[in-house]
């Protein structure tokens, strides 16, 4: 007999990737701070983020869901890719770390 594999809802999964990463970093960084004298250039709505987690220090753009990491050089879309990304953890971890954050900050979603 197989074992079942469980999986997440998909009403969980699409409120984690619609999920704005800055909110994500919130849940997921030992520290968080705005950079007052970033200027965006392609979208006003970008922000950058200089964030601490148990695994260094990164620069984060954020615009809406999605993140880039201008020291990696690399990107992505959604909470689940941003906390694989800073704590690096597989994608049911980092589904597992999010929904427990949220729940413990109070948070509407996840």
């Amino acid at each position: 007999m197989k074992a079942r594999r469980r999986s997440f809802s998909a009403a969980t999964l699409t409120r984690l990737r619609e999920l704005p990463a800055g909110d994500a970093l919130a849940l997921l960084t030992t520290q968080a701070r705005l950079d007052p004298t970033y200027v965006p250039i392609k979208d006003d709505h970008s922000r950058r983020w200089h964030v601490c987690t148990a695994r260094g220090e990164f620069e984060i753009l954020t615009t809406g869901a999605k993140w880039y990491d201008t020291r990696a050089r690399l990107g992505g879309g959604g909470a689940i890719d941003l906390t694989m990304h800073v704590l690096g953890l597989s994608f049911v971890h980092a589904v597992k770390h999010l929904t427990e954050s949220a729940g413990q900050h109070g948070a509407d979603h996840p």
